[in-house]
């Protein structure tokens, strides 16, 4: 029996030589640690969701600029070429107004001349090139640019009265500017007798 005793004895000893608030502070180190790992994987898990919107917003950007590097690469290409469209619109008026004072036998050349242009502007519309319709349309500074005013027509003020130089689009950009005249604001007549 003594050793039973003497065993129970020792054994309560050696509990109470173990120290209560290093148990909790062993504890206590353990939850610190995981929560310290706890709180490094959600930044970790943090920094990785933002990389990945990045990395996909990149991508989006890229998809974006080569989309519009398809469709406007020919913009340089294209205004250049509005030229030989308005050379070709004056070369057929101006034969259409000699044409009717003289008949020399130009008609054949007038014809070639309106192929000519009809194809180039087919080719610039499959390629996303537009005419702005201005004429009879209100002024919209976005697509016109107005050079000059016109008094007494019977527009109504601020409609295009007449294009100078057409405009166009491509696809949906300004490629140029229609130039066009615009009807005078009236005033009031009030204002009128006064001046």
């Amino acid at each position: 029996m003594p050793k039973d005793e003497t065993t129970g004895i020792a054994a309560k000893t050696m509990d109470s030589d173990i120290d209560p608030s290093a148990v909790r502070e062993g504890k206590d180190e353990n939850e610190g640690k995981d929560e310290n790992s706890a709180s490094e994987i959600a930044s970790l898990r943090e920094r990785l969701m933002r990389a990945l919107a990045e990395i996909e917003n990149t991508r989006r950007l890229g998809e974006r600029r080569t989309q519009d590097a398809e469709d406007y690469a020919i913009t340089n290409f294209a205004r250049e070429l509005l030229q030989v469209v308005d050379n070709l619109r004056r070369a057929i008026a101006a034969g259409e107004a000699d044409a009717e004072s003289r008949s020399t036998g130009t008609e054949g050349l007038l014809d070639g001349v309106a192929a000519t242009e009809r194809i180039l502007t087919q080719i610039l519309n499959r390629f996303g090139v537009e005419e702005i319709k201005a004429l009879n349309e209100p002024f919209d500074p976005r697509k016109h640019e107005a050079v000059m005013e016109t008094d007494g027509t019977e527009q109504p003020p601020a409609s295009v009265t007449e294009v100078l130089e057409n405009g166009y689009m491509l696809h949906d950009r300004l490629l140029r500017p229609a130039r066009v005249a615009v009807a005078k604001s009236q005033a009031p007549p009030s204002q009128a007798a006064q001046h």
